[in-house]
């Protein structure tokens, strides 16, 4: 199975993220998503090119509002036709709370997106947990592949 492109672009000011990172982490990253799908008819099983867009926590804000009801700042949002967004602003604040940079937070949530197209869902306490461990580990060997090139 091919893997899908993927195309990142920062469209908030508040953070330096280094983008060509962020791409060879997702890329690497891939393998472990696909490995992980919960079903066939997951989107990620079939999406030739995912679109990830960092943004602040105005305009995550915003889609929250329009799309799923909650007009509250949020992590991630994952479309299944293959769009993922991620708040820099929000990774700011969690990565503080977990002793992390906002580039390892901003790449969890690139990790948890591609999850979500894999068919995951974190509204149920077991399903999250697990997927918390599973991102956690595909995050862990994608930054060792990157840091190994």
């Amino acid at each position: 199975m091919p893997l899908p492109k993927l195309c990142i672009y920062n469209r908030q000011k508040a953070h330096v993220i280094p983008l060509p990172w962020l791409r060879r982490i997702g890329k690497a990253a891939l393998p472990g998503c696909l490995a992980a799908l919960k079903s066939s008819d997951a989107p990620l099983a079939s999406l030739p090119e995912i679109e990830i867009t960092i943004v602040d926590d105005a305009d995550i804000a915003r889609v929250h509002g329009d799309f799923l009801d909650d007009p509250t700042p949020t992590d991630v949002i994952t479309f299944h036709h293959g769009e993922i967004l991620i708040s820099a602003d929000t990774a700011q604040r969690q990565g503080l709370d977990h002793g992390q940079s906002v580039d390892h937070e901003v790449a969890l949530y690139l990790v948890h997106g591609l999850l979500h197209l894999a068919g995951w869902d974190d509204h149920e306490t077991d399903e999250a947990r697990e997927m918390a461990k599973l991102q956690s580990s595909i995050l862990k060997d994608a930054v060792k592949a990157v840091q190994s090139v």
